[in-house]
């Protein structure tokens, strides 16, 4: 067999490989479809629950159409938000908010991603719409990151709608140090924890998530510190990832009546993520220069 030949022979297999690869991640893809329906079917005859109006527009679950029901709710339309730990931006918890006209701050500990998005949103960034603040948010900075931050847009942090936390560990941690309250906080929970276990893991300003399953706080140990700080859990999204939190004053009567842990658990469905079925549930997200209606 000559050279010309082989290249050909593996340029088709190559090809063949392709297109079965991506059949078969199509195929995995709707199985979760199906399975997050079968899933969400119970929940919808109860109208307190949010998961069944969950979907991502950037976000990597369903928290964008969690967060846009809550904030619906409680009758917040545009305002300002705060998000601690975004990577590059294009996969977080408030990117479709800007896409609404809210405003708001980046904090980003992975210096890494920090070029990536003063390239990427440069507009916002430019437009004062967006702040972005390479740090580390620890429990003794966290207030100054995020007060310094939203006066860079011309916010105020005594007046913030949104924090979101995810970084991976000692989330609970920027929580309980928290001295404004925002109106609604997205925050990262451990789901391999049910209900009842009241687990935290210890401070350590040097800890950085490794990929195993030591990476945050249990739900029930989120509730008893948001609780204590007049917040009343509301939901949380199937794949097990995220808890949403509200300020009671504002939940009264807007949700379920039964908040406790136990009832809003969701357990670990992380092969749900929608992430990892980009190619055939749509386009990998990016950002780019959009008309304003």
């Amino acid at each position: 067999m000559d050279d010309d030949t082989s290249i050909k022979l593996f340029n088709l297999l190559y090809q063949q490989m392709a297109v079965m690869n991506h059949s078969i991640r199509r195929s995995a893809g709707y199985l979760a479809r199906q399975e997050m329906e079968r899933i969400l079917a119970p929940l919808r005859a109860d109208p307190g629950r949010l998961e069944p109006f969950g979907f991502t527009v950037y976000s990597q679950n369903d928290e964008d159409g969690i967060l846009a029901e809550i904030f619906r709710r409680i009758g917040v339309s545009a305002g300002t938000f705060c998000e601690i730990g975004v990577q590059n931006g294009l996969e977080c918890n408030s990117l479709f908010l800007l896409h609404q006209g809210w405003r708001g701050v980046w904090i980003e500990a992975d210096d890494r991603q920090v070029p990536l998005i003063e390239e990427k949103f440069s507009s916002l960034l430019a437009g004062g719409r967006l702040h972005v603040a390479n740090a580390y948010a620890m429990p003794d900075s966290v207030n100054r990151l995020v007060a310094d931050g939203l006066g860079r847009i011309g916010a105020d942090a005594e007046a913030l709608d949104f924090l979101s936390i995810d970084v991976d560990g000692m989330d609970i941690h920027l929580l309980e140090a928290l001295e404004s309250r925002p109106k609604v906080i997205c925050i990262e929970y451990n789901a391999k924890f049910p209900p009842g276990v009241d687990r935290r893991p210890l401070f350590d300003p040097q800890y950085r998530w490794r990929g195993t399953d030591y990476m945050g706080a249990s739900l029930s140990a989120l509730n008893g510190a948001a609780t204590g700080m007049g917040y009343v859990l509301v939901g949380t999204n199937i794949t097990g990832a995220n808890a949403f939190f509200v300020r009671r004053d504002l939940a009264e009567g807007r949700f379920v009546r039964d908040a406790a842990p136990e009832r809003l658990y969701n357990p670990p469905r992380y092969y749900l993520m929608l992430d990892h079925f980009l190619d055939q549930v749509g386009h990998g997200a990016d950002f780019g220069p959009y008309s304003e209606s």
